[in-house]
């Protein structure tokens, strides 16, 4: 299962799974946007953790060998500045949903003692001037991650801390920041996306627990 299917490096991911032939749950809000990939659509609000748990498209798995978690929202803005709604939006989609999502699937996670990749950011390491809300999110996201590869020891937990990559994303952040936007700065999708697959694929005596990239 891969959330955020439809952007950048979850397009990416759930072309590279289904190549291999690889039975892909699509998770993102849009029917029309997941019928155009190669994989089982499942309509998730992550903005609504609380609907999650009544979804049977989610309760109804026996097995899952792998949850990604690379659905993400960002607002940028300094303390003074950022309102209690863009804190609540990106504490909700990037932390609490991510959380809710695993917990309702532990059981089939359980029955295959499945992965679960959570892809981060470098803000997930460290905060920077404006990035607060997206920052905490991230260094929870963090927390989170570590916290359930403590609890549940048949998992395998994986963090990723890709830079900044080439996606719409970080379009909407750089004209946000102001400045250019030079694809060629930036990690490919392809390559956070290969990454995650060797997280996915690690050998079950090892325990990749986290894995920085950043742009050449």
């Amino acid at each position: 299962m891969v959330t955020g299917a439809t952007g950048g490096i979850g397009r990416e991911l759930v072309g590279m799974l289904t190549a291999m032939g690889e039975q892909v749950l699509a998770c993102g809000r849009s029917a029309d946007t997941l019928r155009e990939l190669p994989a089982v659509p499942v309509i998730i609000d992550l903005s609504d953790p609380a609907s999650l748990a009544g979804d049977p498209a989610l309760t109804g798995l026996q097995r899952l060998d792998g949850l990604v978690h690379a659905a993400g929202i960002v607002g940028l803005g300094t303390v003074a500045d950022t309102p209690y709604q863009v804190w609540l939006d990106q504490l909700t989609v990037n932390l609490a949903a991510a959380a809710e999502l695993t917990r309702v699937l532990l059981p089939a996670l359980r029955a295959a003692s499945g992965r679960v990749v959570f892809v981060n950011s470098g803000a997930g390491i460290r905060a920077n001037a404006g990035w607060g809300a997206y920052a905490a999110s991230k260094h929870g996201l963090r927390a989170l991650a570590d916290a359930l590869r403590a609890e549940e020891p048949a998992l395998r937990v994986t963090t990723v801390f890709p830079g900044r990559t080439d996606t719409p994303m970080q379009q909407a952040v750089r004209a946000a920041e102001g400045g250019p936007y030079e694809a060629d700065e930036y990690l490919r999708p392809t390559t956070v996306a290969e990454a995650i697959l060797a997280a996915l694929n690690s050998p079950q005596d090892a325990h990749l627990t986290e894995l920085v990239l950043r742009p050449a």
